[in-house]
């Protein structure tokens, strides 16, 4: 079992940054990869980004590509998302998620995180 708590999210300008945060509970959290979704009003949840649990290795949906950097530290059972260049058109709930399997497909991920919030002003 995993528990997941997102943090970080708020009101930011169009241009600005913002860095998630997701602590995880449970001892095996090193051996799931993590994934960040997000939905906004009226939309779907969309993938954002992944790491896998071993390597590190990430993929990025085009739409943040370059601008947004996701991280793990396994030590302190956290993932990150760095978030840089916002857009208003970033705006929506940000959750973080876990799963056995590394990929972007949201039925992947077994556990998720209640989400939190971020805003981009124009």
């Amino acid at each position: 079992q995993v528990q997941l708590v997102e943090s970080g999210g708020g009101l930011v300008q169009a241009g600005g940054s913002l860095r998630l945060s997701c602590a995880a509970s449970g001892r095996t959290f090193s051996s799931y990869a993590m994934g960040w979704f997000r939905q906004a009003p009226g939309k779907e949840r969309e993938f954002v980004a992944a790491i896998s649990w071993r390597v590190g290795s990430t993929v990025y949906a085009d739409s943040v590509k370059g601008r947004f950097t996701i991280s793990r530290d396994n030590a302190k059972n956290t993932v990150y998302l760095q978030m840089n260049s916002l857009k208003p058109e970033d705006t929506a709930v940000y959750y973080c998620a876990a799963a056995r399997r590394f990929g972007i497909l949201s039925p992947l991920y077994d556990y998720w995180g209640p989400g939190t919030q971020v805003t981009v002003s124009s």
